[in-house]
């Protein structure tokens, strides 16, 4: 299928997936074998959208240790280990995820997904939560050496030859998601029931949403009104 419509960036974690109860448990489990107290899910979701060395850094932050560099990196390596082993157990698609992406596949979008979380962290929660063909590439930290709010992780993941006129779209949960799309020249649309720290109306992105299910309609929308806008090179 063509896809000179354009593509669709999606994050992850707050935007297509509830997978901050997997990142809690990983997080509790690394603070409990260091000789701290669990944090528990709702301080866990508020520490989540800078990738996982910053999870790590701010857990232990919550538990009043500050790790040094090399501390941090150990500590890191053994949540991903931690990770790893349960991924994902309890980690769930948003409503209406599935059937919204089938639908924009079928207009003949090009869709991927720009993360902070590992490409391979990503893939594997993507692939057995059975949504990961839907998505051209997949983009983590480590795929191309950058990462969100750098707008190079963005603009990497899209086709180098677009013609006049290709569409370009994220579709985020969090505050780094819309400076990181608007630093690129690409709409954001803000999905509202992420993990930002703010509330993303102060941000303005392009539209904002309670519901997944009213993405395709949003994206139908700033199709119209930002087709012919080029993204930063």
């Amino acid at each position: 299928m063509s896809h000179e419509r354009g593509t669709i960036i999606f994050d992850l974690d707050g935007t297509l997936v509830d997978s901050a109860p997997d990142l809690a448990d990983a997080l509790d489990m690394l603070l409990v074998e260091y000789g701290y107290a669990a944090i528990g899910l709702e301080a866990t979701r508020k520490l989540i959208g800078h990738g996982i060395s910053n999870l790590v850094l701010k857990g232990f932050g919550v538990s009043g240790r500050h790790l040094n560099i090399e501390e941090a990196l150990l500590a890191t390596r053994r949540f991903q280990d931690l990770y790893a082993e349960r991924l994902p157990a309890k980690a769930t698609l948003y409503p209406q995820v599935n059937e919204s992406l089938m639908h924009l596949s079928s207009l003949g979008w090009r869709m991927v997904v720009c993360t902070n979380k590992l490409e391979i962290f990503a893939r594997t929660i993507l692939t057995r939560l059975g949504i990961a063909h839907y998505f051209e590439i997949i983009v983590g930290p480590d795929t191309f050496g950058v990462a969100k709010p750098d707008p190079q992780h963005l603009l990497r993941s899209l086709p180098e030859e677009r013609p006049a006129g290709y569409t370009v779209i994220m579709v985020g949960d969090s505050e780094v998601d819309v400076e990181t799309a608007h630093a690129a020249g690409i709409p954001v649309i803000a999905v509202t029931y992420g993990y930002s720290k703010i509330s993303l109306s102060e941000l303005k992105p392009e539209a904002l949403t309670d519901r997944f299910s009213k993405v395709p309609f949003l994206v139908k929308k700033l199709a119209t009104a930002y087709g012919n806008r080029q993204c930063a090179q």
